[in-house]
């Protein structure tokens, strides 16, 4: 600035001192002002270009016989026939799944207890306490260490629920699937299949994977603490066979509600999380118990009963649907809080409760000519 400060009142003196510098300054005076002329006079000129291909745009209207502009392409609808046929044929395997894998515990339990009572009787009979002592002083550290720390998970197992341990082998795939997300070489394998999207060319199999994937990890923190605490009301409810197949029919016919309203409203964006299945599992718990006393985390004082917990849910996910919200998928919420009242109230009569032929068909499978009782057959169980 200094350097210009100079130069400025150095050509100001040499204005001054030399006889030529009126007419330096009258023709740098006469260039300056045909330069804005000039730019003055190309604006005034391009405006009234503008203008008159305007009128004459407006004016003119297409020549009959000379054809107009293309008409812009139609979208599409995506057809969900094979979507509606998937979810009923998963929704008929996971209750038929289940009701042989109930068969097969029990089956698994009744041996398994007959083999502990005569694996005790033996041990009792053949070996004593210096026999474990005298072992246990043979081996390492480290095998002694490691042996503690099995010990201290087993307990820690063993003090759960039946509920909670199901629960734990669902939050574990979905933190896999999590893991999945920040590999950058699975990103288009995961968009392709683990996001659910009714304009997408693979709209089938992501109804079931979308439901364990999650990308945010306080999104997949909310559905699985959600899914903690309601896992052993559950399946106290429904037994550990049905909760599964429940959980998972509730995952794609949340995500079939989904595809209907995005193909109403023609709004086509991809939908992931376990939210549909979670509101499933808090709805069927919330009618089945709707006097229970519930609670906020972070508003421990805060309380209310189950029944007002679920209408209100349901009534911000009706007002964002209606509205048009973004920030979830109310379409898949909504689904998967009508299929756990439905279930509750009439789902399990109408088909865990006519799982008896299925039964005895595996039964027959499983052991030919055999006419014997069938665990989970007929018995008890849960209903």
């Amino acid at each position: 600035m200094a350097c210009r400060g100079f130069i400025m009142k150095w050509s100001k003196a040499e204005f001054v001192r030399s006889p030529n510098a009126v007419s330096r300054c009258s023709r740098l005076n006469q260039y300056q002002q045909q330069r804005c002329g000039f730019r003055r006079e190309a604006k005034r000129t391009d405006t009234k270009t503008g203008n008159v291909t305007q009128q004459q745009t407006k004016a003119s209207p297409p020549e009959a016989g000379t054809p107009g502009p293309p008409p812009p392409p139609k979208v599409r609808r995506p057809t969900l026939f094979r979507p509606l046929m998937f979810t009923v044929g998963f929704a008929g395997c996971s209750f038929g799944g289940a009701a042989i894998l109930q068969y097969e515990t029990l089956k698994a339990r009744v041996q398994t207890a007959k083999d502990g009572e005569e694996l005790e009787k033996l041990m009792m009979g053949s070996q004593d306490m210096a026999y474990w002592h005298d072992w246990w002083n043979q081996l390492s550290s480290f095998q002694r260490q490691l042996l503690l720390l099995v010990s201290i998970v087993d307990d820690f197992w063993s003090s759960l629920t039946e509920g909670q341990r199901t629960a734990t082998g669902i939050i574990a795939i979905n933190v896999a699937v999590l893991c999945c997300w920040r590999v950058p070489s699975m990103q288009r394998t995961m968009i392709k299949y683990f996001t659910a999207n009714p304009a997408s060319k693979t709209r089938c199999l992501p109804m079931v994977l979308s439901s364990f994937s999650h990308y945010s990890i306080i999104h997949m923190v909310a559905n699985m603490y959600v899914l903690w605490t309601f896992s052993s009301g559950i399946v106290s409810l429904l037994g550990k066979e049905q909760f599964l197949a429940v959980y998972l029919s509730a995952g794609v016919i949340s995500t079939m509600v989904s595809y209907v309203c995005k193909t109403a409203t023609g709004r086509f964006y991809p939908s992931l999380g376990a939210s549909g299945a979670v509101m499933a599992v808090l709805a069927a718990v919330c009618t089945k118990v709707p006097e229970a006393k519930l609670g906020i985390i972070f508003l421990p004082v805060l309380t209310f009963t189950a029944g007002n917990a679920l209408k209100a849910l349901v009534a911000i996910d009706t007002a964002g649907l209606m509205l048009g919200w973004r920030l979830f998928d109310h379409a898949a919420h909504l689904g998967g809080a009508l299929f756990g009242v439905w279930y509750v109230a009439y789902g399990n009569k109408l088909i865990w409760r006519r799982r008896e032929p299925l039964v005895k068909l595996w039964h027959d499978f499983r052991s030919p000519g055999g006419r014997g009782s069938r665990p989970g057959g007929g018995g008890p169980g849960h209903q």
